[in-house]
């Protein structure tokens, strides 16, 4: 077993103001070659966990270590070095071209003229292959649709070639081409790189096809880590979810599905019982 490149060690977090804690008593790691997904409900703290696991959140309590190294030792341009982020949503950065936007991932490698060396012109050119924005090079970023300013903000993130890459919700604005091509990139990233991803998603299906290890986050803490088999199950996704989930196998691809089939979290006097978890492992229907 690696030692985790992301290390979350009892980090917790509160908000000015707001109710409770954004995240308490996180404890997580992923290791190099590792995609973790972190999955849960809408404020669950799935954003906030990645800003503390980038370096850009200070937790309350607790601990983060980047490569073995608490962050709080590291200066700004070796953390950048180390970990990229890609936010759900970001600034445009208007006025600048694609393939300008895409070399800014090389700065943290760069001295502060930012002379752009052969190394870097390869890292930009192969991230832009990657995310299939090549064609759209000098095009100015902010006439791009959201889809394609999110592959280019991704493409920018491969160019920097960190150890660490943090991903929220990488999928959203993409088209259902261009998002299978992303968790492709993603896989071949942590597979055939060594790098630990630890990305944000909503999609189920999509966390089966490409984790190799799920968190399931409520209310800001941990409620499940493990595999995809160990936490992807009913019950748990009912507890994160608040709604019955059925979970299906197509037998001929292996391929796992999942059903919303009744929210739980508003109950009426008839539904005041628990239910029982549902017998899950059915074959999808023709048609």
């Amino acid at each position: 077993m690696n030692a985790p490149q992301v290390e979350l060690e009892g980090v917790g977090v509160a908000y000015p103001g707001a109710e409770g804690k954004a995240l308490a008593g996180v404890s997580l790691g992923v290791e190099p070659g590792e995609i973790a997904a972190v999955l849960g409900a809408n404020g669950a703290g799935k954003s906030t966990l990645l800003r503390v696991a980038a370096g850009l959140l200070a937790p309350a309590e607790g601990t983060v270590l980047i490569g073995g190294e608490d962050v709080r030792r590291l200066g700004a341009a070796e953390l950048a070095r180390r970990v990229a982020l890609v936010a759900q949503s970001e600034p445009v950065p208007a006025g600048f071209r694609v393939r300008e936007v895409v070399a800014m991932g090389r700065a943290p490698h760069q001295g502060g003229w930012l002379r752009e060396t052969e190394k870097d012109r390869e890292a930009i050119e192969e991230a832009m292959a990657r995310c299939d924005v090549g064609a759209l090079a000098a095009r100015a970023v902010e006439t791009l649709s959201g889809g394609e300013q999110k592959r280019v903000a991704v493409a920018r993130a491969l160019a920097q070639r960190p150890r660490a890459l943090l991903l929220d919700e990488p999928g959203a604005f993409l088209d259902v081409r261009h998002r299978l091509e992303l968790y492709d990139v993603l896989t071949e990233t942590a597979q055939d790189r060594g790098v630990a991803c630890l990305v944000t998603m909503h999609h189920l299906e999509e966390a089966a096809r490409v984790a190799s290890r799920v968190v399931l986050l409520r209310g800001g803490r941990v409620l499940a880590a493990g595999s995809v088999d160990e936490v992807l199950v009913p019950a748990r996704l009912r507890e994160a979810f608040q709604a019955d989930i059925d979970v299906g196998v197509h037998a001929p691809t292996g391929t796992r599905y999942f059903v919303a089939t009744r929210a739980t979290g508003r109950q009426s006097p008839a539904d005041s019982r628990p239910s029982e978890p549902r017998n899950t492992h059915r074959r999808p229907t023709a048609g």
